[in-house]
Order: structure tokens, then sequence, then C-alpha cells
């Protein structure tokens, strides 16, 4: 585990809100110089604390559809379980893909145009793949819900709106040109890269570039700029919990209760699986116990059952369908 101090929380917790402002920027606000905000960036980055830059971008609005499947292995050996990974994540569409400790081992969730296209993958992959497969469960995704890291700061009490943004589909699509997409598939795992590097691989101008970045955000296609972490290296881990409930009419209030609590960072919201599905950073399982336990003292005889997962492995985390220079002649 590697030690950061509550400067080092609260850059992170800068970065996540916009990694794309200056160092001397975050440093008016953290309390430091640019040179040492620069250091103990560099520091993190080194140590494996921060592992990439991305872009949360509203695909939806590109008139995508997400479908997400889970997977339960079988008659598996090391070599073949890590073939059928990689088989999934050469393929350009998948928006993350993790391996879970329980209930199930494999998670993706795959942006396609249409239900078409997701039968004609999904069929393909279990024409090739079936015999290692005990189960597997599809649903369709339809919001994705984030939160401040306030877990960063260490804070007791959240009295603000902790929503950063959601992205949700509801039938309404935006149409942009090559250009616009180039520019997404740039950032979209490089939130940082500067303008002059974009400009410079897309042959056209800084000024061009920065426009249209700037559109992009108005019109809520680019929602945020923030920093992958691996939370492990800060003796962190990611939990996601499927909640079942017995009195449905208690959702929202449940959902506010954990708006306030400074461990919950996202929430899912998909058609065929859980009535709620909130993702945690926790210490540990007994952490999560009590979580457990704290909600269902809260709301009492509201929820039929909780199940938890826990993050093993981020294979793919990536918000845009990868577009190579091929794809872009062919449309």
């Amino acid at each position: 585990m590697v030690e950061i101090d509550l400067k080092d929380r609260k850059i992170l917790y800068e970065l996540d809100l916009n990694c794309r402002q200056s160092n001397a920027q975050i440093g008016k606000k953290v309390g430091l110089s640019k040179e040492v905000v620069t250091y103990r960036i560099k520091r993190m980055e080194e140590k494996g604390i921060i592992t990439n830059y991305w872009t949360a971008i509203d695909t939806f609005k590109l008139g995508y559809q997400v479908f997400r499947i889970y997977i339960n292995f079988q008659d598996l050996k090391s070599d073949k379980k890590n073939e059928i990974i990689q088989y999934f994540k050469n393929y350009k569409n998948i928006w993350t893909m993790t391996s879970i400790k329980s209930p199930i081992d494999l998670s993706m969730v795959i942006w396609v145009k249409n239900v078409y296209e997701f039968d004609n993958f999904w069929d393909t992959a279990l024409k090739k793949y079936n015999q290692y497969f005990s189960r597997y469960n599809s649903s369709i995704y339809v919001k994705s819900t984030d939160y401040y890291k306030s877990y960063l700061l260490e804070e007791n009490s959240i009295d603000f709106n902790r929503k950063i943004f959601d992205i949700k589909f509801d039938g309404s699509f935006i149409k942009i040109d090559e250009m616009d997409y180039k520019i997404l598939n740039e950032i979209a795992v490089n939130a940082r890269m500067p303008i002059k590097d974009i400009s410079k691989k897309l042959g056209c101008s800084s000024q061009t570039i920065n426009y249209r970045i700037k559109n992009l955000m108005k019109c809520a296609i680019i929602r945020a700029f923030r920093v992958y972490l691996d939370y492990t290296k800060i003796g962190l881990h990611m939990y996601k919990m499927d909640m079942y409930l017995r009195d449905y009419s208690k959702r929202d209030e449940i959902i506010k209760y954990l708006e306030k609590q400074p461990y919950f960072i996202v929430l899912n919201t998909a058609i065929g699986w859980a009535d709620i599905e909130p993702e945690f950073i926790l210490k540990n399982t007994d952490e999560l116990f009590q979580v457990m336990e704290e909600i269902d003292s809260k709301f009492p005889n509201a929820i039929k059952k909780q199940e938890f997962w826990m993050v093993d492995k981020i294979h793919k985390f990536r918000w845009l369908p990868e577009m190579t220079e091929a794809d872009f002649k062919k449309t």
C-alpha cells in the first residue's frame, strides 16, 4: 500500500472534478505551488495510484444503446480464460469489462446501435465459447449517475449535492461529424492530452480543437474530465451492491440516503436486474457489511435481499466505442 496524505487526496479530488485544469489551478485550490502539485501527481502516477485520465462521454446522445452481460465460467483453464477475456476486450464497443469476485465471474457493458447488433455480437460469442459458460444473464443498461469522490477528503458530513452528472437513454440523439468523433476518440482515455497535441495529431488548428471541445461540453456530450485510480494502492476496494426491494416505494428514499454517504460513487440503473445498484469505495468487507446493516436498519422491511461483488480486475474502461482511421473511411 502507498501512503498518501490529505494534500494528495485533495489533488486527486480536484483531478476527478476536472483533470484538464492546470496544476497551477489545482495548487491554488489545495494550497500548494504548481511545482509541488506537479511533483505529487507524477509520484502518484509512478506509484500506480493514478492509472489514466478519462473523459466521461454521454454516448447515449450519439445514438447508442447499452446492454450488460454477466457470465459465470465452467471447465476453464487459465489460458482459455485469458483467451476469452482478450476476445471480448478486442471488441471495439466494450464500455467496461471487469472480473468479479462473487457472485459472477465477468461483467461486460456494451455499446450497440440496436438490439440486432447486440444479438449478432452475442450469438457469435456463444458459438465460440458457450461450452465454457455455466450461465449468463443480460440486461438493458439505461442510466449511470456519478458522484463526487468525497471519501478522499475524509469529511464526516456531506451537506452538498454530491451528484456530478448522469447519462441516460432518453431517445434523443445529437449528430456530430467525423472531426468531433476523432477528438473524442483521442481524449476518451487521455483526458489531459494538451490541445496542441490533439491539433497536431488531427491536423487542424488549436483554436478549432478548443472550440469543438467546448461545444461538445455545451451540448452535454462531454460530461466531465476525470481521473482513474487503482484504489488498492491506497488500501481501498471497489464494491458493487445489488439491492432487491420488498417495498419498491422506498427506492428513491434509499437512494437519497446513499447520496449523503461519502463512500457512494456510482448508481447504475438497468432493466432486468436489481432494483438499486450502487457502487462503493471502502477499506474492506467489514466496512461493507456495516454499510449493509446500516441500510437495513435505516429502512426496516424495505429490502428483500442484498448481494455484493468485489471488483477484482478492470480489463477495459472506455466511455466511447473505439474508432480507427479505417472505420472513419467506412462511415
